[in-house]
């Protein structure tokens, strides 16, 4: 040990103090993450600029070598499924599922809320959990909502639950397969395929627990401060028209005890079928083909309308498209918005109808509808002569919407603009995800190359544009990775992670076995918070071998351990690739991570230490 001690170069040590400075400054929070990863990274690099760590003549950490993290595939992999995501809710793919889980959770929120966690942990033992975390990201989200209950309360179990499935069987995490490739390259060992599962599950359980007791009291409670949420005026109602065409959704359909069960919050005010107005209450009644409804209701129904059943205003959607400039093609919209405006006084739109003024035409958005305080409006809506005051109910694609901001015959409520996911894309944006799990799963392609590939399939097919993929893209992430990758490879090339595993071999040599496997875990779970899960497996598996020849146990035990201490990815964002996806949907700061993980760890190193001394017959 001494003499190990000795050999050390010096840079190892400063290596280590940049990386614990590192980590304190994030802790502490008191200085943007980006400016701390990107300090990191410049003392890293002056370091072994002045100071080059050689090995037989070959400079072993080069400028290219630290800065190769922000060509990692695991960055853009991680940066691709990020795109994804958004273009899943830019396209409201997931809709329809997550309305059955809400629905599910208004009369269940107990059981459903239980039912989605456990899902997750037995899919994450089977699949890479990365994909399977960026799937119900947007789930959890809406059920959060739903439950008016923090997003951050639920993002961070997310990621954690599937990380403690993933330890449950040889190819729940790559962790485990790169352990298992170590051992065998090694000592010519093989793991079998369950036998992670026994003491996998206690942990599991244990993870379970804390998350349900202590670690929910550490949850963070904090709110997304980028948005502060749109009044939407509820209470106020627009006077909208539904027209009955062929194949439409409510042709044969009639009221349930005088309410229109496919109409929620909507009050149907008028049928108008042909020269005859149909006024309530409706009785013996269904729609036919052919006929206009005016309804009332607020914009909170009508959104909700919008997302649900596009088919309803058909008609309407058909309408919001984008003319190229280049070549006057036109195109689906990719950004749909909804915006109140108000008809001026003076404006040369007071008298008109809304058929007169060709809106569409001359502003290529459409009036979804239309609220006047005075009096209740029983006549088609494309009839209704507009007076100052009226308050029009705006969609259509943002940047048309931005361009009527210098229309002086209507003023434009800005406050009220509020992003809609255009349905016409949701079936498109759900095959390509499925294909990109699919190729994932089966190992067909890497996570990087598919979720670039499907990054790229979002923009090409119009999922969203270019500017929405861009905003996607969490700059503090992009720049945590690379700062923590150049962290791992300092402290592996200049020997650091292989001094600290081998001087614990040495100082727990004298111990019972029992303190020795203790003493690895614990070094390991410590270990992929600073470096990678990865990273960590695959230096300390040769460590444990050796370590337990030296000990005269099982070495089969010690590479368990690894395996099962790696996958402590709890303390840090950087540790694993699901907590830097659900870092910026969560709204947390790197010291949340430290919170709640920290203790997870000392509890699954305890319960690890108990638990091993029987399961493997230790003393």
């Amino acid at each position: 040990m001494m003499e190990t001690f000795l050999a050390a170069p010096w840079q190892m040590w400063a290596t280590m103090a940049i990386i614990a400075v590192t980590i304190v400054f994030y802790t502490l929070d008191r200085f943007p993450l980006e400016l701390v990863s990107a300090g990191a990274l410049v003392a890293l690099l002056a370091l072994f600029l002045l100071a080059p760590v050689e090995r037989n003549g070959e400079n072993l950490l080069t400028t290219e070598t630290l800065l190769a993290g922000f060509a990692s595939p695991a960055l853009f992999a991680i940066l691709g499924l990020l795109i994804i995501g958004q273009g899943m809710f830019q396209a409201g793919a997931l809709e329809h599922p997550t309305d059955y889980l809400l629905r599910a959770f208004d009369k269940r929120p107990l059981i459903v809320t239980a039912s989605v966690f456990l899902f997750i942990m037995v899919v994450s033992a089977f699949l890479n959990n990365t994909p399977v975390v960026v799937m119900f990201i947007p789930i959890m989200a809406a059920i959060a909502q739903q439950s008016k209950i923090r997003v951050s309360r639920f993002m961070m179990p997310l990621s954690y639950l599937s990380i403690l499935g993933g330890m449950t069987t040889l190819i729940g995490s790559s962790t485990n397969l790169l352990a298992a490739q170590s051992y065998r390259a090694t000592s010519g060992g093989e793991i079998g395929f369950f036998e992670l599962t026994p003491m996998g599950l206690i942990l599991a359980a244990a993870g379970i627990i804390y998350m349900l007791t202590a670690g929910r009291w550490l949850l963070p409670k904090r709110d997304n401060p980028n948005q502060p949420g749109v009044n939407e005026r509820e209470g106020k109602h627009f006077i909208a028209q539904i027209e009955i065409t062929r194949g439409h959704p409510l042709v044969g359909k009639g009221p349930v005890a005088g309410l229109f069960v496919d109409l929620p919050d909507i009050t149907v005010r008028m049928v108008q079928r042909r020269e005859r107005a149909i006024l309530p209450p409706f009785e013996n009644f269904a729609f036919r083909t052919g006929d206009v409804v005016i309804v009332a209701a607020t914009r909170g129904a009508l959104t909700s309308l919008l997302k649900s059943s596009p088919d309803m205003l058909e008609g309407l959607m058909a309408e919001t498209t984008i003319a190229d400039e280049e070549d006057g093609s036109v195109q689906r919209s990719t950004q749909l918005t909804m915006v109140e405006a108000i008809v001026a006084p003076g404006s040369r739109l007071i008298g008109r109808s809304v058929a007169q003024i060709s809106f569409h035409a001359q502003t290529n958005c459409v009036i979804l509808g239309i609220e006047r305080r005075s009096r209740m409006i029983r006549t088609q809506m494309n009839t209704i002569r507009l007076e100052a005051g009226d308050v029009l109910l705006i969609l259509g694609d943002l940047k048309d919407i931005r361009a009527l901001r210098s229309d002086r015959d209507i003023l434009l409520l800005e406050w009220s603009m509020q992003g809609l996911p255009d349905p016409r894309n949701a079936n498109v944006a759900a095959l390509i995800f499925a294909g990109v799990i699919a190729l994932t799963a089966s190992g067909i392609a890497p996570i990087a190359v598919s979720a670039i590939a499907g990054a790229t399939a979002m923009v090409a097919f119009g999922c969203l544009n270019v500017r929405q993929a861009a905003r996607a893209i969490d700059r503090r992430i992009y720049l945590l990775i690379g700062a923590s990758l150049a962290m791992g490879v300092a402290l592996e090339r200049t020997g650091g992670a292989a001094f600290l595993g081998e001087g614990l071999a040495t100082l727990a040599n004298g111990f019972s076995p029992i303190v020795l496997v203790s003493a690895f875990f614990i070094m390991c779970a410590a270990m992929t918070n600073v470096l990678s899960n990865n990273a960590t497996a695959v230096l300390f598996t040769p460590v444990a071998v050796a370590a337990a020849k030296q000990a005269g146990i099982d070495e089969h035990i010690l590479v368990l351990t690894v395996i099962f201490g790696s996958n402590c990815s709890f303390a840090t964002p950087i540790a694993y690739q699901t907590n830097l996806l659900v870092m910026t949907p969560g709204h947390y700061k790197f010291r949340d991570f430290m919170v709640v993980g920290g203790p997870l760890i000392i509890l699954l190193w305890v319960v690890y230490t108990i638990a091993a001394g029987s399961y493997f017959g230790l003393t």
